[in-house]
Order: C-alpha cells, then sequence, then structure tokens
C-alpha cells in the first residue's frame, strides 16, 4: 500500500515579523536572485537513478543556466559544470537557433540550456553557443568535458544520443551529422538541404502549434533514424522589418497564414551502414501534417501520426521495417470539432499492445489497445482529465501520470494498473497543489515537485513507496530564503464560480488588496489569457504572474482571473464552444466575469481595468471594444486578424478562412471599432504594446489596428520595444519595462 504523500504544510510560515516586512516591488521581482529560489531546471534522473542532474541559474545572473548534480549516496550537491568557463560569457546564437528558442520559450536564457544522458548513464552531452560539448561522469574532472562539435564548423542544434550511447547526432546548415564518439569522426547523413528544403528538422508550424520540436528519431538498436524532409517552397514568403536599437533588417520568413500553403513533409528511414534513405509512403493526399513519430520497442516497426489538414481525423499507423515498408492504420480518431494532439503513446510490451490518450468520452482518458489497434480496455475513466503519462512500468503493467481527478485546479500524481478494476478510481500519490514528477527507468525511484499557491516549488526524491530519500531543493522560505522579506506581505488568493451562460462552471480566483478594509471601494485588474491549451486558474505558485498580481495587489488593485470557456483541462464540451467563432464564448465569458466583479461592493465599477498577453492581449481589445464599462486595457503582443495567423492553430480552432468567412470576420478586433456608434467614445482607455521582431505574432497585427484607430480618430497608447520577440525579453532591462508599464498605464488609469 503506498504511502499518500504529506506534504510540507508548515514550509511558509512567517520567519520574518510583520513590521520587517518588505513590499514588493518591479525591480525587486526581476532582479538576481530569483524570489522564488534558484529552481532547478530540466530535471533528470539517471538511468540507475542515482543521480539527479539539473541546471540552475546563477545567483548573480539568474538567466545563465550551468549543469549541477546531485549525488545520491554521498546525498552532496556539486556544479558539474560552469557555463561561463566554457563560453568566457560571451554567446553568438545563429538565427535559426534563435527562433528556435523562440518557440521553446527559453529566448531569455543562456548558458546551457538543454542537455541528455547517454543509456548507460556515463556520460552528459550538452550544446553551448553551438558548441557541442560531452561530460563523462567517470573521467578525472580535467578530462571530463570533451568538444565534439564546433560552431566555426556551422551551429549545431537538436543534438541526440543514439539509444545505446553511441553516437552523438546534430542538425547543422538544414543537414544531419553524425559523431562516433569511439573515434571522435563526425559524418554527413545528408547532403542536399537548401533555402526551402531542410533534413531532420522541425518546420516552423510543428515547433510552435504542435509541441514537437524535432525532426529525427533514433531507432533503438541503432540501425535506422527516421527522419523527416520538408520542403518549404510553396510557403508564401513573408517580408517583415525587425526594427532593433541599432539596425533594421529585413527577414524573409516562411510563414503559412490561414488558408495559405503549408510545407510539403516526408518522413524517411535512414539505413546507418550505407547511408540511403527509404521513404514511407505517406498517402496520395499531401497536404497534411506528421504530429508524432515513435519507434516501437524491438525497431522492427515505425509508427507515425497523421492529421488531416482540417485537424479532425487523426491517425496512427504502423509501418513495417522490411523490404516493403508496408504499412496499417491502427486507429484512427476523429471529431466534428477538432482532434487535439498529445504526447501519450507508450508501448507496453514487444507484441505491440500500447497505451493511447483520447478524448471519445469527452474527456482526455487512458486506453489500453492491443497490437492491432483495438481498444482493449479502459484504464481510467471519469469527470476528469489525464494530463499527461509519466511513466510505464512494464514489469508491473502499471501506468504512471498527472490529472485533476480530485480538483481541477490541482494536477496531482496518480498510478493504475493498465488492466484495474475500476477505471474510475487511480491511486492517488499526491496530495493537491500543483504536482510534477520524473521517474526512473524503472520507476524506482522519482523526482517529485510540489508547490501551492503560497509555497514555492520544492523537490524531492522519492521511492515506489513515497518515502523521501532526498531533499534536491527543498526552497523552505525561511531567513535566508530570497523571498523571506516579502512573505509577510504575501496576500492569501481566493477561489470560486460562476456559471456561464450554458451552464458550465467557470472557476475564478482573486487577490484582494494589502490592508484590505470590506468597507472600502477598489481598483480592480482583470488578468487574462482565455485561449486554447491553458488554464491561468490554478492551484500553484505562479513565479512570473503570480508575483505580478501579488505586485498590483500590494499596490491596492483587486486581481481577479476567470477561465472562460474554451481554455484546458475541462474536457471537450468546455473547449467546443469556440469552434469557428473565436472572440466570441471567450468575450462573453469575460464580460459576465467583469459584471460579477464589478458587483462586489469592494470594488468600484468604474475603476476595472484588464490586461493579457498574445491569446490575453486579443481578449483584452475585444473587451475593450465591446464593453464600455472597461476602463482601461492593456493588450500585449496581441492577435488582431485570425487570418493573418498560421495555418495549423488557426484552422484548429477556426476552419479555413474560404469555409467560415462570416467567423473570420467576426473575431477580427478591426471589425468591432466599425460596430461601435460611436469610435471615439474608445479613446484613452487602450495601451497596445508590441514587439517590433515578433515572428510568431507578427508586428503587423498590431500596425493594422494602429492605423484603423488612426483613421477613426481613436486615440491611444502604444509602446513598441526594439529588438522585441513575442516575449519581449531580450534582455532582463526589456522584461522590467514592459511589466512596469502595464503597471503604471493600470495605475495611471485606474488609480
Amino acid at each position: 500500500m503506498r504511502l499518500l504523500l504529506a506534504l510540507p504544510v508548515c514550509a511558509l510560515m512567517t520567519m520574518t515579523p510583520l513590521d520587517a516586512a518588505e513590499p514588493l516591488t518591479l525591480d525587486r521581482i526581476f532582479a538576481s536572485p530569483a524570489l522564488s529560489g534558484e529552481l532547478p531546471r530540466s530535471l533528470k534522473l539517471a538511468p540507475d537513478g542515482q543521480r539527479v542532474t539539473f541546471l540552475r541559474g546563477r545567483a548573480d545572473e539568474a538567466q545563465r543556466l550551468d549543469l549541477w548534480a546531485y549525488d545520491v549516496a554521498t546525498k552532496s550537491t556539486a556544479m558539474l559544470v560552469d557555463s561561463r568557463r566554457l563560453t568566457g560569457g560571451d554567446e553568438q546564437l545563429s538565427a535559426e537557433e534563435q527562433a528556435r528558442r523562440e518557440r521553446q520559450r527559453t529566448a531569455d536564457l543562456r548558458g546551457i540550456t538543454e542537455y541528455a544522458f547517454s543509456s548507460d548513464g556515463r556520460r552528459l552531452m550538452f550544446p553551448l553557443a553551438g558548441d557541442l560539448y560531452v561530460y563523462d561522469l567517470q573521467a578525472e574532472e580535467a578530462d571530463a568535458v570533451v568538444q565534439i562539435a564546433r560552431a566555426a564548423d556551422g551551429f549545431a542544434t537538436d543534438p541526440k544520443f543514439s539509444p545505446k550511447g553511441s553516437f552523438v547526432s546534430f542538425v547543422r546548415d538544414r543537414n544531419l551529422y553524425l559523431v562516433d564518439l569511439a573515434s571522435g569522426q563526425t559524418r554527413q547523413l545528408t547532403d542536399d538541404a537548401s533555402d526551402t528544403v531542410a533534413y531532420a528538422t522541425a518546420e516552423f508550424i510543428a515547433q510552435e502549434e504542435m509541441d514537437r520540436d524535432t525532426g529525427y528519431w533514433w531507432a533503438p538498436d541503432e540501425r535506422h533514424i527516421a527522419l523527416t524532409r520538408i520542403d518549404e517552397s510553396s510557403v508564401p514568403l513573408v517580408r517583415r522589418f525587425e526594427i532593433h536599437a541599432d539596425r533594421t533588417e529585413i527577414i524573409e520568413q516562411r510563414y503559412p497564414a490561414a488558408g495559405e500553403a503549408n510545407v510539403r513533409i516526408e518522413l524517411g528511414l535512414l539505413a546507418l551502414d550505407d547511408g540511403q534513405i527509404r521513404w514511407v509512403d505517406l498517402g496520395s493526399e499531401t497536404d497534411i501534417y506528421l504530429p508524432r513519430v515513435k519507434w516501437l520497442p524491438d525497431g522492427k516497426a515505425l509508427s507515425y501520426q497523421k492529421q488531416s489538414r482540417d485537424q479532425r481525423q487523426l491517425e496512427l499507423i504502423r509501418v513495417d521495417i522490411g523490404d516493403k515498408l508496408s504499412q496499417r492504420v491502427l486507429l484512427t480518431e476523429t471529431r466534428e470539432t477538432w482532434v487535439n494532439l498529445h504526447d501519450v503513446l507508450r508501448f507496453v510490451d514487444h507484441r505491440g499492445r500500447f497505451v493511447w490518450a483520447s478524448e471519445s468520452e469527452g474527456q482526455q482518458h487512458l486506453y489500453l489497445h492491443g497490437a492491432d489497434g483495438k481498444r482493449q480496455a479502459a484504464i481510467t475513466r471519469g469527470d476528469w482529465q489525464v494530463d499527461s503519462v509519466l511513466a510505464l512500468d512494464q514489469v508491473r503493467k502499471q501506468v504512471y501520470f498527472l490529472a485533476n481527478a480530485h480538483d481541477p485546479l490541482s494536477r496531482d500524481v496518480y498510478v493504475q494498473s493498465i488492466d484495474p478494476l475500476d477505471a474510475r478510481k487511480p491511486e492517488r500519490l499526491t496530495l493537491g497543489g500543483w504536482n510534477d514528477a520524473v521517474y526512473s527507468d524503472d520507476t524506482s525511484v522519482w523526482l517529485h515537485t510540489w508547490s501551492d499557491p503560497t509555497h514555492p516549488p520544492q523537490v524531492r526524491l522519492r521511492n515506489r513507496l513515497n518515502r523521501e530519500l532526498a531533499a534536491i531543493h527543498a526552497n523552505v522560505v525561511d531567513a535566508d530564503h530570497p523571498y523571506a522579506p516579502h512573505l509577510p506581505s504575501h496576500l492569501p488568493r481566493e477561489y470560486g464560480t460562476i456559471e456561464a451562460e450554458d451552464g458550465q462552471t467557470l472557476h475564478y480566483q482573486l487577490l484582494k488588496p494589502a490592508n484590505f478594509d470590506p468597507e472600502r471601494s477598489y481598483p480592480a485588474v482583470i488578468r487574462v489569457y482565455g485561449g486554447p491549451h491553458v488554464q491561468v486558474v490554478q492551484k500553484r505558485w505562479d513565479e512570473r504572474w503570480g508575483l505580478f498580481d501579488q505586485y498590483l495587489a500590494q499596490q491596492g488593485f483587486v486581481v481577479f482571473s476567470l477561465d472562460n470557456r474554451g481554455s484546458a483541462r475541462r474536457g471537450t464540451e468546455f473547449e467546443n464552444p469556440i469552434h469557428r467563432r473565436m472572440g466570441g464564448p471567450e468575450v462573453i465569458d469575460q464580460q459576465l466575469g467583469l459584471r460579477w466583479l464589478a458587483e462586489q461592493s469592494f470594488v468600484d465599477p468604474a475603476r476595472v481595468g484588464m490586461y493579457g498577453w498574445s491569446y490575453g492581449g486579443y481578449i483584452s481589445l475585444h473587451m475593450w471594444a465591446r464593453t464600455p464599462e472597461l476602463a482601461a486595457a492593456v493588450s500585449v503582443a496581441p492577435v488582431t486578424d485570425w487570418g493573418l495567423y498560421d495555418t495549423h492553430y488557426t484552422e484548429r480552432y477556426m476552419d479555413h478562412p474560404l469555409r467560415n468567412p462570416d467567423g473570420y470576420a467576426d473575431s477580427n478586433v478591426l471589425t468591432w471599432l466599425d460596430r461601435t456608434d460611436d469610435a471615439t467614445a474608445l479613446s484613452n482607455r487602450l495601451y497596445l504594446i508590441h514587439g517590433m521582431a515578433d515572428d510568431n505574432v507578427l508586428f503587423t497585427h498590431s500596425t493594422a489596428l494602429v492605423s484603423a484607430m488612426v483613421e477613426r480618430g481613436i486615440r491611444f497608447d502604444l509602446m513598441a520595444y526594439p529588438g522585441g520577440k513575442h516575449g519581449i525579453n531580450a534582455s532582463p532591462a526589456m522584461r522590467r519595462h514592459v511589466f512596469g508599464e502595464i503597471a503604471r498605464y493600470l495605475q495611471e488609469r485606474l488609480q
């Protein structure tokens, strides 16, 4: 019987006297050391479970990451690799790597941003500023780090150990390369890449929208590499300006806007012995997506997922690695709206049985399928969803996963037999808050990360029985913790629900101001995202937005967030209302939330504002244009016209522009400017902010809105950041500045 994890609820206590409390400042939020503690990133367990590795920001430069390790036997932590020693602190990234990091939301990081173990756990491999290094954990310190690729020969991206640790592969100049670790020799595996053709590379759409950031996959026996070949020649070439402080660059980017052509993608099998590539027949329809590829355990078969252009059909297909590359469809998922992608495909054994996730019953749940693809049993079931699979214990035939079975706003770790007695009752291993886990290969030990709204993340090593073996990062807010001076000022978060117009439950969270007086009437700020695949209202520590919420509340604001229909972790019925009508149900729900908030006795209804970023910026614009009672709106990096956004994301929800012209018109912010009786009444209520080098939500979205507002005589505020990408984080100063501008505008307009 496993122990239900008892969390250290005393870890955030009043260690600092109330009269010594320091209120948060923006300078402190964005300074080093990080207020939440120097949190370990990219936690990994060595295959034998005897070493925990992670990346950690420096005390004097939180965004520069070094490689660290915790030795389970000696219970000691030490830095393995100091990134500054290898680079001298100076890093020049290629344009391709800069774009890749922007897709991965790591563009503001420096130093070692990724790494991997070899299968035997002896070596670690990591890229650094285009160079590629291997660290031998058994070697003497002076000889431990060996450089195997140099940026001077071409920037190395997406490096991987081969499954047996014999090779390291990487992509350079859109071709695939291989380093033999025994001989040190480098071999080029493809050689005809060009400006429009790339091998082993994830296209823009795959990286940005499909959560696939690689284009090649090693066979378990190291005999083959499955790889993609993409041809971008049919994708429209967008010429845009990237305006920096000291220069203006004309960037030619293959950007597939809604309704336009995508890349043509092929899937091949490259044989390591002779370098020949055999191509898999993907069918007569070439306008498809290839979101996932995965080898079967014995290396004799490959699986891939093929998604239709309208994303209403997803096929899981098996390819047998024989002379003819014979194929068969294992299963097909179809929906009238769209099929969500996931990473839940785990092969149970060499017979080919597998665990698969499906939303066929309205919530994402796990199912056991036979080698022929037929569903054999439901592993989980209920009015809750499985977020992701963590590990599969092939010996005990158990699956570990994250889900919200006990609270829609929390995330717990669960375990379930793949042939359960009751699919509705998985065993819960954690007890509320926000949890994550990394399991060893044999699931004997696991790294447990936990936080809640008043406890920053803590990391502990546990065994299969849930007993704590070590505190990797206890992160207790004691007198020496960076957050200790601000702890007495930390405000509690309240949760509640509102009913949507169709009867569904909408969850909200709320912070009341410092020194709250129920007899007073306060200004209020709504922080919004509102888009698919994101849930804002959660019971966790939020290092970025949560601390900014705390700052605003300490400045005298009521801070409120509501998850509207269309947002994540609530099932298909909750998501479906936005189909073909983005900017519809989300705005109705946010208007409902605003009016509920304005009715509270402690809120001044004339002083309610909103801010949001990306999709949140889009919702903020709609609220500004359509909700007269909204006193102020800050819109950061917003979409304004879905016709300008990319194919995979936009068409998933809005359909093809030719099949839904009215929906696209209604979703366009500019349309609502013409539907306003007096456009000038919108004046002096909007602050528009955008990065001038944004390659995701192009700056064109905002320039189109600026032009429309000028033509209609609408007065507004504008901030454009030279060199700013979608995250507007080209430097720590830039990130500090944008949040400072959000706060300043809200204070000026509402206080």
